[in-house]
Parts: structure tokens; C-alpha cells; sequence
């Protein structure tokens, strides 16, 4: 039994930030290492909101519902933007 007069700690561990575009490119790496079109399972999930189009494999699932689907999209438009040389 506790004794009630102490005071009881509790700590919460704080989770690494981590930026959409690592997200992109962690959630890329485990679609294809496990033989997904990881273009394809992307696409699906923005569109859909469904996560399991994304593999739970290596956390890519947890992951990617970490970041809202507009984020994913706007990063990947800015990305291909950079890309084109475009401003």
C-alpha cells in the first residue's frame, strides 16, 4: 500500500518533432521496402483519409496520421515546385 502522504512523479516523455517532408520520406522508404507503389498508397490515403492504405510496417502508419493530409499535400506541392525551378 502507497502512503498517502507522498507525493507521487509522474514524467511524460515529449516525442521528437519530426517534419512532414521525414514523414514523407520514412512512410516512402517502408511502402517500398515492403513492395508497395508508394506513389499509389499515398495518393489513396491523401484522397481518402483511409490509413490503411499506408503500411503499419516500421511505424509508417502511426506516422503518417501524425500530420494532417493538407500538410502532406502542401509540401509535396512545394517540393515539385522547387523542383520545376519555378517560383
Amino acid at each position: 500500500m502507497q502512503e498517502l502522504g507522498n507525493t507521487q512523479f509522474f514524467k511524460v516523455e515529449v516525442e521528437k518533432e519530426i517534419s512532414v517532408n521525414d514523414v514523407i520520406a520514412e512512410v516512402y522508404n517502408a511502402m517500398t521496402e515492403k513492395g508497395y507503389n508508394p506513389v499509389n498508397q499515398i495518393v489513396g490515403y491523401i484522397m481518402s483519409g483511409d490509413p490503411t492504405y499506408i503500411t503499419s510496417y516500421k511505424g509508417a502508419r502511426s506516422l503518417v496520421m501524425k500530420v494532417e493530409r493538407d500538410e502532406l499535400v502542401e509540401e509535396l506541392l512545394k517540393t515539385y515546385i522547387d523542383a520545376n525551378g519555378w517560383s
